[in-house]
């Protein structure tokens, strides 16, 4: 390891004498060709098998209550988001019913007003009157008409076949 001691030379273990001359460095040329090594590439890793086939679980009875428990905390928040959130989608699924209902409201107000256009050409005095020529009618002679009175005292009788 490089300290600032072992650099400068300043370690208690190197004292040099003058006597000791300093030694040569040589250096040694690598293949510039050559990869450099990869960080713990000298680490061998060794697989082995264990067997836990015959190891049993203990059985922890706080583990049990504290998943009844976090189980039992969840329901209760699930109901409280439930009941929070139900009157407004009450709300919006009463709107769109409601938009529904005024459409089908509109499409019989526009049913019954074809109708009873439809109605009034059919029942108009002039078409009466071109059926009847079609059909070869004739106006009733006075005779043939016979007015009822609706007044208080009159009674109009049905014949009923018996």
């Amino acid at each position: 390891m490089a300290t600032i001691s072992g650099i400068r030379g300043w370690g208690l273990l190197q004292a040099q004498t003058a006597q000791e001359a300093p030694r040569a460095i040589i250096v040694k040329r690598q293949n510039p060709n050559r990869l450099r090594a990869m960080p713990n590439e000298d680490l061998y890793l060794f697989r082995k098998r264990i067997d836990n086939s015959r190891v049993v679980r203990q059985a922890d009875p706080e583990a049990r209550g504290r998943c009844w428990s976090a189980i039992g905390a969840a329901c209760v928040l699930t109901v409280a988001l439930v009941s929070m959130l139900a009157p407004s989608v009450a709300t919006i699924l009463a709107g769109y019913q409601i938009q529904s209902l005024k459409g089908e409201q509109q499409r019989l107000l526009d049913d019954r007003r074809r109708l009873e256009v439809e109605e009034a050409a059919l029942v108009s005095p002039a078409r009466l009157e071109v059926l009847a020529r079609e059909r070869a009618m004739q106006q009733p002679t006075a005779g043939q008409v016979v007015h009822m009175d609706d007044g208080p005292g009159a009674s109009v009788a049905l014949n009923r076949a018996k």
